[in-house]
């Protein structure tokens, strides 16, 4: 199965992205332009979840290629590393920005020609990145669906699915072909504050394609794991260390801790552009902490006494060993991570 909309779709000379800061209440799509427009439309989360980003970002250096004004190569490039340390500024933890980022420019180093082939290759790689990530999505859920029961109740936290992707999804696109293979699921769906990702975002995207969803709060969770409620719980990632520590939303951690605690298997859904072999664990990640106005206010509504002092890190590190397995697009892997990792990013270059 797949979903009813799409996240990201690429024109002739600009890319459209779904603004998903306006979901549930309306669907409109943002016309990006410029690759200042794909910065800002990541910054201030128009797009979010690491695979749209890297695709996003991808999309925003080949217009930058488009902008450049110059036939002289060297100076050409040299815009493109600035467009391209711009972009990657615009949001710290996902690892998948900086990989888009880092291949764009490998290809734009190798080729000789003109500025203007260059750019048309950008495209083309541009083009790989977003076609890549669906089918990626798509065997990881099929290697995934493998994991889940039939009868099975998940609890999954923030959005992995087509909103956070390219298309299809993560954690999400394990869910859809377990229920492609006659699974049959019923999902529970924590709301992910402050941003209410799992309320705005994942439920309205499984409602969508006709799951059996139930929308927790985030305070939930651990009581309906007790109530044997639960028999599984999958999120996805926006950065892996060598180790196996899994950087996701802010909340991750809370739901892996209780999963263990009530014997739920806790699975990650990742494609290989997550993982950072750079980082040796979790301790090495940066942790994006964003506006307080997220968690002080709820539609433009303040909900907190003025003046108080706020904490919004956009997001937590689940250590290895809570987790039982991982799953990617070249397989699924399982403790002890640092070798599988470094096993699967073999694969991939």
């Amino acid at each position: 199965m797949k979903a009813s909309f799409f996240t990201i779709l690429p024109r002739e000379d600009h890319i459209l992205i779904l603004d998903q800061r306006l979901l549930p209440g309306k669907k409109h799509y943002l016309r990006v332009r410029t690759y200042r427009d794909a910065h800002d439309a990541i910054r201030d989360m128009a797009v979010r979840g690491a695979p749209a980003i890297g695709v996003t970002a991808a999309f925003g250096l080949w217009l930058a290629a488009r902008a450049a004004r110059t036939k002289d190569r060297r100076t050409y490039k040299a815009e493109l590393e600035r467009a391209g340390r711009y972009l990657v500024s615009s949001r710290p933890t996902a690892h998948n920005l900086p990989w888009a980022i880092r291949r764009m420019l490998r290809v734009a180093k190798a080729e000789q020609s003109s500025p203007l082939s260059i750019t048309e290759r950008l495209y083309t790689e541009a083009l790989h990145i977003f076609h890549e990530d669906i089918e990626a999505n798509k065997r990881m859920g099929d290697l995934g669906a493998k994991l889940i029961p039939d009868g099975a109740t998940v609890l999954t936290h923030c959005n992995a699915g087509t909103l956070a992707t390219a298309g299809y999804g993560t954690a999400l696109g394990v869910l859809r072909s377990a229920k492609s293979a006659g699974k049959r699921l019923k999902v529970f769906v924590d709301e992910t504050r402050p941003f209410l990702q799992g309320a705005r975002l994942t439920a309205w995207e499984l409602n969508e394609d006709g799951f059996d969803v139930t929308l927790i709060t985030d305070s939930m969770a651990g009581w309906m794991m007790k109530q044997d409620l639960i028999d599984a719980c999958i999120v996805g990632a926006d950065r892996i260390a060598l180790n196996g520590d899994v950087a996701n939303k802010i909340g991750t951690y809370s739901v892996a801790v209780l999963a263990r605690v009530h014997s739920i298997p806790f699975y990650v859904a990742a494609p290989s552009s997550t993982f950072d072999a750079g980082i040796s664990s979790g301790r090495d990640i940066v942790i994006e902490e964003r506006a307080h106005k997220e968690v002080i206010t709820l539609s433009d509504r303040v909900i907190a006494p003025a003046g108080i002092k706020v904490r919004n890190p956009a997001f937590d590190v689940t250590p290895a060993t809570y987790i039982t397995a991982i799953i990617t697009e070249k397989g699924i892997i399982h403790a002890p991570y640092a070798r599988a990792i470094r096993g699967l990013l073999k694969q991939t270059t």
